[in-house]
């Protein structure tokens, strides 16, 4: 399973956001990808503990719904999410696209240290399945954007 406990898949991820320019034409969705970066950088501030969103008590919480999206299912196009994680306004470029490595390398740097936050949507989730979701999250929005 891709995880960013990977030490390769962490490389992967970081040179493919180097690839994305600001002008990339998205797939699918209504972001542009400065709009998805700033996303993607939030939700790494919601796993590294710097973001607090509220809890949504949603039935995807629960096994085994919960399993089958964070682990099996596809994340489906267009799938809502928290407003807080998509309520920034890009900063420039540049320090946005150097922010995400800083800050997938601040999540990183959390394995081992206990008690990860709530996710909003998720609730309690473990170490591995912090690792496995912040990966194919990843992976779901710069393949929108054909990174």
């Amino acid at each position: 399973m891709a995880s960013i406990w990977d030490p390769g898949m962490r490389d992967r991820l970081v040179g493919r956001v180097t690839t994305l320019r600001p002008d990339a034409e998205r797939r699918w969705g209504s972001m542009t990808c400065p709009q998805m970066l700033a996303h993607l950088n939030d939700a790494l501030r919601m796993a590294a503990g710097d973001l607090r969103v509220p809890s949504k008590r949603l039935p995807i919480r629960h096994p085994p719904l919960k399993q089958l999206i964070v682990y099996v299912l596809p994340f489906p196009k267009g799938a809502p999410t928290a407003p807080e994680l998509i309520a920034r306004r890009p900063a420039d470029w540049e320090p946005e696209r150097r922010d995400f490595t800083m800050l997938l390398d601040r999540v990183i740097a959390r394995r081992g240290s206990g008690a990860w936050p709530e996710h909003p949507a998720f609730g309690v989730m473990t170490e591995r399945a912090w690792g496995v979701l912040v990966c194919r999250h990843t992976h779901h929005h710069l393949e929108q954007f054909g990174a």
